[in-house]
This record gives structure tokens, sequence and C-alpha cells, in this order.
């Protein structure tokens, strides 16, 4: 058996390699791997709305309840609302059951440890023997768990858990975390036909903003179909149309978020960032006035950041180190060119929702436009090219190409950088030059490509 856990939980496609077997085992084991001294352990289960979540539901709560954990389903509720309830409700584990981004057909299963944080790899590894094993606790008789939430059932130690209000409770701790009334902003939120389709718009016009929402009615087949933050041309147009301040796209599952500007220009990750750093740096909240990014973030953002006195923090690709270097390092700020924005004083992941509402709050507390704010970052030319090659590791590590890589840093100076980088998932190495000058990214990109491709 492969390695179940990519960077971002179990992930594949529903019915097939993510079978109701596999979701059942993944489960069962998680359930006892993370509940492990609780005499009797609570899971929350959410999911986004895509069709394939009903049947991995019904399987991922047959395999906590059989390792007797009691589940609380929450329904349909973004990814960071779940962690959020995990930690809310004290529970050993929450479960949410995504795919994202990624198309309806495919599905995904992504664990929380208590208090709603991502699992490392340790424990991810611990869960993976576990299945291989097949060795499940399987109790009986009143030790299996119970499903809780529907009103007059009576469960002993969970007897005060109940799922009336976990969504406005979700929507209520996302506008108490905005910090300002956003009245007199207008914002478009695409909600890409997914699982704040319901809470993202709600949030927002509590927090006083103007909402008009679009793609926000999913069918169980629609989510991510040609809209929301991997299909921008819609917000943008409906922006444009509206004669919003500002647009908002969410993905699947709403850990993530991209903007436009009210002309339609595309706002990123980095962008963003940077708004939100400066925001906390004048309010004094930025920790060691530090931002954490992965090494895609653009040098626009490192020049934007250390003009402004901010430092940066550099991760590898992936929300998860973005995490990681966040809790070991006590900073408050982090994330991902792609949109996901970690801010821990008020969550364990990225939350799309709570990231448009902290961009807004800029906008209301300085009346400046969001062109205006995101100007802060000027995107320096980026040349990305993937060379296939038989062994990425010897690649990558090869003194030929290292030397090459050092020879075009020496010749960028502070003008550019350069990174290569193997796939996670292919043989492949990705060759990244970032210049001032496209001309001179262009043909080090080239250079290094070639001679990638020939060793």
């Amino acid at each position: 058996m492969g390695r179940l856990f990519g960077t971002d939980g179990v992930r594949g496609l529903a019915n097939d390699s993510l079978s109701p077997e596999l979701a059942l085992a993944v489960s069962s084991a998680a359930a006892q791997v993370l509940s492990r001294g609780k005499k009797r352990a609570l899971a929350v289960v959410g999911r986004d709305p895509r069709a394939s979540g009903e049947m991995l539901e019904a399987a991922v709560t047959a395999g906590l309840t059989s390792a007797g954990v009691d589940v609380l389903s929450v329904g349909v509720l973004p990814t960071p609302a779940v962690a959020y309830l995990t930690g809310v409700f004290d529970a050993c584990l929450g479960v949410m059951i995504s795919a994202s981004h990624n198309p309806m057909p495919d599905n995904g299963i992504k664990i929380f440890a208590a208090g709603g944080h991502k699992l490392d790899d340790a424990i991810e590894d611990r869960i993976e023997a576990l299945i291989a094993e097949g060795g499940f606790h399987r109790p009986t008789g009143g030790a299996i768990g119970r499903v809780l939430g529907k009103p007059g059932q009576l469960f002993g130690a969970h007897d005060q858990y109940s799922l009336e209000g976990t969504h406005e409770r979700y929507v209520e701790h996302l506008v108490e975390a905005t910090g300002r009334d956003l009245s007199g902003l207008t914002v478009v939120v695409d909600c890409a036909h997914g699982a704040a389709s319901e809470v993202g718009p709600a949030a927002l016009r509590e927090a006083g903003a103007t909402v008009i929402a679009i793609n926000a009615d999913p069918d169980g087949l629609n989510i991510n179909d040609g809209c929301g933050s991997t299909h921008l041309e819609q917000i943008q147009r409906a922006v444009r149309e509206h004669g919003g301040d500002l647009g908002l796209a969410l993905d699947g599952d709403a850990d993530r978020c991209l903007a436009v500007d009210a002309a339609g220009n595309v706002v990123d990750g980095d962008a963003i960032m940077a708004v939100i750093a400066l925001a906390m740096r004048d309010s004094g909240e930025l920790a060691e006035n530090t931002l954490v990014a992965t090494v895609m973030s653009n040098l626009g953002l490192h020049i934007a950041m250390r003009d402004a006195g901010i430092a940066m923090r550099t991760t590898a690709v992936g929300d998860r180190y973005v995490l990681e270097e966040l809790r070991r390092s006590g900073f408050n700020l982090g994330g991902e060119q792609s949109g996901h924005v970690v801010l821990p004083q008020f969550g364990t992941t990225g939350d799309g929702v709570l990231t448009g509402l902290k961009l807004m709050a800029r906008m209301a507390e300085t009346g400046r436009t969001l062109a205006d704010l995101a100007s802060v970052v000027r995107t320096v030319p980026q040349v990305l090219v993937n060379v296939h090659v038989s062994d990425k590791a010897a690649v990558a590590s090869a003194p030929e190409v290292l030397e090459a890589v050092a020879e075009g840093e020496r010749a960028l100076g502070d003008t550019g950088r350069i990174l290569l980088r193997p796939s996670g998932t292919e043989q492949l190495v990705r060759v990244m030059v970032e210049a001032t000058d496209p001309t001179q990214a262009q043909r080090l990109a080239d250079d290094l490509a070639k001679l990638v491709a020939a060793v």
C-alpha cells in the first residue's frame, strides 16, 4: 500500500480509489489513534455538498462509532468551521469530507486532532500503520459510539451536545473576529456551489456589508464547476456588473479565498497577506513583525514586506507547513499565494470567509480601495518550466545543477531568485525563475531546464 495521506488528507476519485471501505478504515484507525485515554470520545464530522459526501459520511460515521467514538454530525459546513467546532466541543478529533477545489467526482477526508489542529506526519504514519495491520478494536454493546444531535436523544456523557445553532455559532465567531462594521461596502462573493454557500454570505451580511452571492446553489454535482477560486472569470464579470467594491472567490470547502478589485483585477494570496500584515503591524498585533509564507510566494511580496519593516519566514509548499511554522515559532499570520491565509488567533486552518472579512475590515478602517491597498505588492515577472525526469530527487541534487543555480543567483543578485523544486506527486522538477527583467528570467529558466533535462 502506498502512502494514503497527501499534503491535505486522503483524497481520490469517490467510490473508486476513495471507497466507502477505505473511508471506514481511515476513520476507524484515526479514532483509535486520537481518542486514546478518553473513556467516551467525541468526533465532529462535516462535509461539503458534493453528492459522494453523503455516502462517505455514512462510512466515516460507521468507522468512528465502530471504534467507540460518538459522532456529532454538523452537516454541510466549511473546513475551517469543522476545525473550529472540533475545538469548541472539546472533541478528540474532527473529520471534514471534502476534496476542496477538486472537481466534483473527487472527494477527500481531512482529519483534525483535538483543538482542530491538522495532523503531523507522525500521527498520519500511525494511522496508516494501523490500517495496514488491520488490528482494529471493536467494542460491543453500550460501548459502541452513537450519533448525536437529534432531539430527545440521551447519551450519558454527551447529553449536552446538539446540532442546534452550530452554523450560527460559526457565523458569530467570524463576525466577532472581523472587529469592524463593514457597512457601506458592497461585496460580490462566489461560493463555488460549495460548503460556504449559506454561512459565507450570512457572515458577510451580519458584519454589515451589502452582499451579492453568486454560485451559491449547490445541487451535489455543480461544486467548483467553472466557478470559485480556480475560475475567476465569473467573479471578475459580476463585480463590474454590480458595481461592487470587491469580489471574493471561495473554493469548494472555503479554506481559501482570492479577491478581485472593483475593476475586476485579481488580488492573489500574496497581496491579500500583505494587506492584512500591514493592518496587523499598524495595530501592533503582528507577532514579532513577521509574516510566514511558502517558497512559492512572489519576490514582490518579499520586497514589499522588507520595505514595510516586516520580516518573512519561508516554508515548503503546503499550508500544513505554514501552520507548523506558526505554531512552532509563535507567529500569528501566514499563508500561501493560492489564497490559504491562516490567523491562529481565530482559527487553526485557512479560512476563506474570515480572510475576506479581514480584507474588508482594512478597507473600512482606511477608506482606501482594494486596488490601492493591494498595490503595495508589485509582482516580479516569473517563469515556471516543468521538466520531466526519471529521478527527480537525484536530478534536483546533482552537483552540476546546484552549481548552475548558484551561478544564476549570483547573476540576479537582489533583483530576482531561482527555485528548483521536485514535484510532490510526479517525476517532475519545477524550475522557477523570478527577475525584474523578464528577458533575463526567461533565459535563465530555459538554460536551467535544458540542464535538468540532460542530467
